[in-house]
C-alpha cells in the first residue's frame, strides 16, 4: 500500500522493517497476554542505534531530525509493535539537549545514546492536578548543596525500565510569584540511587497493559548539580519540548492506522460470507475507505509539523493539530478493521484486540484532545481562553 508521505525515506523504512521483521506478531502478543516489557525488542533497537536518532552526532547519537525520528516511531507501530515502550528515551532527552549544561551534556548524553543509561521516564503528571500543570504540588526545597524533594506523581511510565527520570517540581511556592508558570523547575532524578531513598514507586494496572506508576517522594535528596536549566523557569524549558512529543505521538498514532487498514483488508479479502469475499460489500470497504482517508490527511500534517521543527520555525499548531488528526484516524482505523473481523477481532490470535486498547490511549495521552481543541480556539483562532 502505497502512502502520500511527502517523504517517502524508502532506505530507512525498509531497514527498520526488517529489525521489525525479527519479531512477529507471537513476539508482542505474548507481552502484550503477560503485561511484560519486550526487552529484546528494545535492545535491538537501542544496538541499531534508532533511538538515538535526535542525539547530535556529537555526543554519540545519530544527529537526525523530527522527521527521520517519526518515521522510527511510526514503522514500530506499523509493524505490530508498540513504540510507546521505548519512545521515552528518544525524547525525553530534549530538554536536558536544549537546557542542560555542556557539562550535564557530556556526563548523560553519550551513555543514552548508547543505550547504557536509559533516560524513559519523565514525572510531571499528579493525581490532583492533571494537565493543570502550574499546580502540581511536589516540591523541591533547596537545603546546602542540594533539593529536597516531596510529594507525588502518577502515570510515570517504564520507570522500572529506566536509569535517569526528568522530574518537575516546584521550587517557589505559587503564591510567591508573578506568574503561576514561574518557580517550577526541572532535575536530572538517578533512579537506581533515589528508589528506596526518599523515592517509592507503585504499578498501576491499566488497559493498554502500558508500563506505568504511581509516584511517591519523600525526603528524596537530589544534588544541585542534577538541576537542569534555570531554577523557576522548568514549567517553560518542559513546553518547547512538546512540539515534538506531539509529532512523534502522531506518528505512533499513523503507523497504528495503517496497521489496522491492512489487517482489515487483507481480511475482508479473504473472508467468505454467503459465497463471496466481505470486502466485496460496500457496507465492508467504505469504513475502511474512509479511515484511510483521514490517515493520509494527518499523515500530510505530520509531515509538516515535523519540516516546520527540523527547519527551526514554529510548528506549535501544525505539531498539536497533527496529534489530534492522527489519534482521531487511528481510532476510526481501529474501529473499522475490529468491525470487519466481527467476532474474530476480539480473538488475541488476530492481535486486533491489542492495538485496539494501545491506539485507544491517544485520544488521552500524552494530552486529551479536549485540550488540543482548546488551545486551536485560543492560540489559533483567537477566542477567549477558556480556564
Amino acid at each position: 500500500m502505497q502512502t502520500s508521505a511527502p517523504e517517502a525515506h524508502d532506505d530507512l523504512r525498509a531497514a527498520l522493517r526488517a529489525l521489525c521483521a525479527q519479531f512477529p506478531p507471537e513476539y508482542h502478543r505474548q507481552h502484550g497476554a503477560d503485561e511484560t516489557y519486550p526487552e529484546e525488542f528494545v535492545e535491538a533497537l537501542t544496538r541499531a542505534g534508532w533511538l538515538a536518532a535526535m542525539i547530535p552526532e556529537e555526543y554519540g547519537g545519530s544527529g537526525l531530525g523530527l522527521t527521520e525520528a517519526s518515521i522510527i516511531m511510526e514503522e514500530i507501530n506499523r509493524s505490530g509493535g508498540n513504540a510507546g515502550h521505548c519512545h521515552g528515551q528518544m525524547y525525553n532527552m530534549g530538554t536536558l539537549l536544549r537546557h542542560g549544561s555542556e557539562e550535564q551534556k557530556r556526563k548523560y548524553l553519550p551513555g543514552i545514546a548508547s543505550g547504557e543509561l536509559r533516560l524513559q521516564s519523565m514525572a510531571v503528571t499528579e493525581p490532583t492536578t492533571g494537565t493543570d500543570t502550574t499546580k502540581l504540588k511536589t516540591t523541591a526545597v533547596k537545603t546546602g548543596d542540594r533539593y529536597v524533594v516531596n510529594g507525588q506523581k502518577v502515570w510515570i511510565s517504564r520507570i522500572r525500565h529506566s536509569d535517569l527520570m526528568i522530574l518537575l517540581a516546584r521550587t517557589t511556592p505559587i503564591n510567591e510569584v508573578k506568574r503561576k508558570a514561574q518557580g517550577l523547575s526541572i532535575f536530572m532524578v538517578d533512579l537506581k540511587k533515589a528508589i528506596g531513598n526518599g523515592m517509592r514507586v507503585s504499578p498501576i494496572a491499566n488497559m493498554p497493559g502500558h508500563e506505568t506508576y504511581e509516584v511517591f517522594f519523600d525526603e528524596l535528596e537530589i544534588p544541585e548539580e542534577n538541576l537542569i536549566g534555570e531554577e523557576g523557569r522548568g514549567f517553560y524549558h518542559i513546553l518547547d519540548g512538546l512540539n515534538a512529543e506531539r509529532a512523534l505521538i502522531a506518528a505512533e498514532c499513523i503507523g497504528d492506522g495503517y496497521w489496522f487498514i491492512n489487517k482489515a483488508r487483507a481480511y475482508a479479502g479473504e473472508r467468505i460470507v454467503f459465497d463471496r469475499p466481505i470486502g466485496q460489500n460496500q457496507g465492508v470497504q467504505f469504513p475502511i475507505a474512509k479511515a484511510f482517508v483521514n490517515l493520509e490527511a494527518a499523515n500530510l500534517m505530520r509531515f509538516e509539523a515535523c519540516r516546520r521543527f527540523d527547519s527551526g520555525g514554529d510548528c506549535g499548531a501544525q505539531a498539536n493539530m497533527a496529534k489530534l488528526l492522527a489519534a482521531d484516524a487511528s481510532w476510526e482505523a481501529a474501529n473499522a478493521c475490529i468491525q470487519t473481523h466481527g467476532g474474530f477481532g476480539f480473538a488475541r490470535e488476530y492481535d486486533v484486540e491489542r492495538k485496539f486498547r494501545e491506539t485507544r490511549l491517544y485520544q488521552v495521552a500524552p494530552i486529551s484532545t479536549n485540550l488540543i481543541l482548546s488551545y486551536v480556539a485560543e492560540h489559533i483562532l483567537g477566542m477567549p481562553r477558556s480556564f
